[in-house]
């Protein structure tokens, strides 16, 4: 690989009218932006629908894409909604966060309008046929799974009667055919999101920007995934997992950090030669160009805390599948650009694993400065074959941190540096200056912004993911100086486009707009 660099920004936290990010005319701005600053990579977070706690990590499932993130102006540009609908959704109140309770119950009544109006539509028929048929082996389940559970009341899978919770066959065909409506929209919803994230993927292609994306390793227990496939679980006869997932207790926690997904039965996963995380691992590769694999140490061996304990403390390890599930994705889809997220607890099977996998592991220099020469997360410690972050979606902000580390870590960061510091400049610099291939920064560090822009409190559920980037924030000077120090530490990108030979243009608004609607027909197939 060589030098490059990219920006982190979830799609959640660009600015539009609608109160959330997503596929808009802010989305192709942000790209161009990306390109003039010289940037070969935009990083996002998982585009799953969420559920409970709006993490991305907690998805309804791991196939679909979020609805939010659907541009109400391109529909509108369609025929499928009016100003004045698209105007019945606006939350942006509030430019800076997102309102999602908000969003839930005003987006969904919205997307309906369009939902009807395409149902009319002929012409539109064969394709969406066509993208259902393709996507059909998580379609269907989804689809029926979401339209149940707004009959339910929106309650989790395990609380349904006991015939719609277990998938008798005969209650789920009078299922379909009772709330098919519903079905079908949310089939529409998937079409819709493929349609428009393809055109927005395309284009950043185009414009020389890779996407990279993020498959968390577990799925929500409250989810099609799990409703659809309880084998693929440690689940009991009657849907109760016989563990959950978390992380031990450490110097961060000293409950450690109850997820509560439910744990993999890997004896099942080697059984049918990874078949679902092969279509899982697919399904990414139809996404995006890069992959961060979340949690990577847990296919080593995994942190089991017993269902419905009240913590983490008493959990224990098991045994993963380690490099036989990766090789097996190998030789099923060739050769990936991954990336192994390697932090936490690092034993010797999990350096082994990673050191096999030839994956970039992460290095993130706020865990840097402990007063350790030795210290892995120094550049000077770094091999080549690594990603460098100055934060994640998980830390501060590199400004908030610094400003809360001790007295020691700031006089090692002097002594380290030379200097005295500006968090905002010199932990750019480090990283981008470091020997690691590819170096990706939050947007919130090059804007000098502080915690109130932070992402996630991991081990808290609520005022998280909320951060929006607000209009005009990521300004030209900004753009600008991006690239200078893109250029000074030679991460500029290749003279070519990634991936096609088009002409990069955008979808523009009104009927004239070319939105690469000759492209976005024939990619959604693959959804």
């Amino acid at each position: 690989m060589r030098r490059t660099s990219g920006i982190l920004l979830p799609v959640s936290s660009l600015p539009t009218r609608y109160g959330i990010g997503g596929f808009s005319d802010e989305a192709f701005a942000f790209v161009d932006q990306l390109a003039k600053a010289g940037q070969s990579w935009w990083q996002v977070l998982p585009l799953g629908p969420t559920g409970y706690g709006d993490s991305p990590y907690q998805s309804f499932s791991t196939f679909a894409g979020n609805p939010y993130y659907i541009s109400l102006d391109r529909l509108k540009e369609e025929g499928l909604l009016t100003e004045e609908e698209c105007e019945e959704a606006d939350c942006g109140q509030n430019p800076e966060y997102v309102d999602y309770e908000k969003i839930y119950f005003t987006r969904f009544l919205v997307l309906k309008k369009a939902y009807r109006r395409f149902a009319d539509m002929e012409d539109q028929k064969p394709a969406f046929e066509q993208f259902c048929e393709k996507n059909s082996d998580w379609l269907t389940d989804y689809a029926l799974y979401m339209a149940i559970k707004n009959s339910q009341d929106g309650k989790a899978w395990s609380l349904w009667p006991e015939k719609l919770r277990d998938r008798d066959p005969e209650a789920l065909r009078q299922a379909a055919e009772d709330l098919k409506e519903e079905v079908d929209f949310y089939r529409f919803l998937q079409f819709a999101f493929a349609k428009q994230w393809n055109a927005l993927r395309t284009y950043a292609n185009q414009k020389g920007i890779g996407i990279i994306g993020d498959i968390p390793i577990y799925v929500a227990m409250d989810s099609a995934d799990c409703w659809a496939g309880r084998e693929l679980f440690q689940f009991d006869a009657d849907g109760r997992p016989s563990g959950v997932a978390g992380c031990p207790p450490d110097i961060f926690s000293a409950d450690g950090q109850l997820w509560g997904n439910p744990l993999y039965d890997w004896d099942y996963h080697r059984k049918t030669g990874y078949s679902w995380w092969i279509r899982r691992m697919r399904k990414c590769a139809d996404l995006y160009d890069m992959v961060r694999i979340d949690h990577f140490r847990g296919f080593a061996g995994y942190y089991s805390i017993p269902y419905g304990a009240k913590n983490a403390r008493n959990g224990h390890w098991e045994k993963g599948p380690g490099m036989d599930l990766f090789r097996a994705v190998r030789k099923a889809l060739g050769e990936q650009n991954y990336i192994a997220e390697d932090l936490g607890l690092l034993t010797d099977d999990v350096i082994e694993m990673v050191r096999e996998s030839g994956y970039p592991g992460m290095k993130v220099l706020e865990f840097a400065f402990d007063g350790d020469p030795d210290n892995a997360f120094l550049p000077h410690n770094y091999d080549h074959n690594c990603v460098v972050y100055t934060g994640t979606h998980d830390n501060e902000t590199v400004v908030g941190w610094y400003h809360r580390l001790g007295r020691k870590g700031k006089a090692f960061a002097r002594k380290y540096l030379g200097h005295r510091v500006d968090p905002q400049e010199d932990f750019v610099r480090l990283a981008m200056a470091s020997v690691a291939d590819l170096a990706v920064i939050p947007l919130q560090d090059y804007l000098g912004l502080g915690n109130e822009a932070r992402i996630n409190f991991p081990s808290t559920v609520g005022d998280n993911w909320k951060w929006r980037m607000l209009p005009g924030q990521l300004d030209t000077h900004t753009v600008e100086r991006i690239r200078e120090l893109t250029e000074l530490y030679s991460r500029m990108p290749e003279k070519k486009n990634r991936k096609s030979d088009g002409t990069g243009k955008k979808p523009a608004s009104g009927k004239a707009a070319a939105d690469l609607k000759d492209e976005e027909d024939k990619k959604v197939q693959i959804g």
